[in-house]
């Protein structure tokens, strides 16, 4: 009798709670407080915050990979088994393009600009990993967090350095949640109340026929120059191509609802699974959160700064502050945009102004993931 209560003394988690997974359930609290109480981002940091909680609990097991006679493995690794191979990314980004409108991007085509300029923060934290130390497949995987978008980065994480997924994802995802508190200082550096106040004038209707013909023409182009991007641009442009048809309105509704909240929530639980204490505490990772900040800060005063260039050559028609959104993170920084200008001037309306280089960004982001896997993978 008394050795069985031993042996179940010896099962029990306090037993083998390491300092270190106590770190990160305490970690996994403060997202929690982020999600819940802050409300930023609750759709993305509860599931992440959970899936750390649950992976760092003593012999619990929720991430062995089971055996290869057929012994069953821990929940959480079949979760992360959607990462590993590639198959929760583009599901979410089909979601993404069956929820999005284009429409501002067609109608003011110089958008695509401030969508690229965002992308020097992921080259700026590429060559940033580089003099740290990281090689050519890490730094391209570090890099994509600026981006600022969670399945591009684990997308391209699985396939250029799967040992920083965790700290890659943990990472993107946070700052996007953050967006809200990273950018608003930086574009309140970068601009002057009078350029804040600048209102736009209304976008141009956009047809339909240009809705449908855009997703097919931007497949076609960039599965043509980057084959790697392929995956993502198509599933992106499929899900948009779903919403503009107007003739398949079941699927596009399952897409962005429906399947889109099922797969996040397996794939935010994949997310925080991968972040336990011995691949997590490392000075790796701190290096890597340190880079995704600096890809966030890059982003946003380079798309920031060519708006405020495009506002001088137009003639004082450019409000500086959507130039900020070229960093994607749909559609968390459109809304930072429309915030800032709202505050300057109450009768500016800027969210759709900002969503052209938004979704712009959503597009460079994944051609940029493209050229990392062709240039490393």
């Amino acid at each position: 009798m008394l050795e069985m209560i031993h042996t179940f003394l010896q099962s029990m988690g306090f037993m083998g709670l390491s300092g270190g997974q106590a770190i990160m359930i305490g970690i996994a609290f403060l997202l929690f407080y982020l999600g819940i109480k802050k409300g930023f981002e609750p759709l993305l940091l509860i599931p992440i915050a959970f899936g750390m909680f649950l992976a760092n609990l003593p012999f619990a097991g929720m991430m062995d990979p089971g055996g290869g006679s057929g012994e069953a493995g821990g929940l959480l690794w079949y979760f992360y088994l959607g990462n590993r191979l590639g198959i929760w990314p583009p599901i979410v980004f089909a979601g993404i393009g069956a929820m999005i409108d284009f429409g501002p991007l067609i109608a003011e085509p110089k958008s695509l600009l401030l969508g690229a300029a965002a992308q020097f923060g992921i080259f700026a934290t590429f060559f940033g990993a580089i003099l740290l130390g990281f090689n050519g497949q890490e730094a391209g995987a570090i890099g994509i967090i600026g981006g600022a978008s969670g399945p591009i980065s684990i997308w391209l994480a699985n396939k250029l350095a799967p040992h920083l997924l965790g700290a890659i994802a943990i990472a993107a995802y946070s700052y996007m949640a953050l967006v809200p508190i990273i950018q608003p200082p930086i574009m309140k550096a970068l601009t002057t109340k009078k350029e804040r106040r600048i209102r736009m004038e209304q976008l141009r209707p956009v047809s339909r026929t240009e809705k449908i013909l855009f997703p097919l023409m931007v497949t076609l182009v960039v599965a043509l120059i980057v084959p790697p991007a392929a995956t993502l641009i198509g599933m992106l442009m499929l899900g948009n191509l779903l919403k503009e048809s107007l003739v398949v309105e079941r699927l596009k509704a399952t897409v962005s609802n429906a399947l889109m909240n099922m797969v996040m929530l397996f794939l935010g639980l994949a997310v925080g699974a991968c972040a336990t204490a011995e691949h997590f505490l490392t000075l790796q990772t701190i290096m890597i959160i340190i880079l995704g900040l600096l890809a966030f800060a890059v982003g946003t005063a380079a798309g920031v700064l060519l708006a405020k260039l495009m506002n001088k050559i137009s003639g004082g028609k450019v409000n500086p502050l959507i130039g900020s959104a070229g960093v994607s993170a749909i559609p968390m920084s459109a809304r930072v945009s429309q915030k800032l200008g709202h505050e300057a001037n109450p009768s500016n309306f800027l969210l759709m102004h900002a969503m052209g280089p938004n979704v712009a960004g959503a597009i460079g982001a994944a051609v940029v993931a493209g050229v990392m896997l062709a240039l490393f993978g």
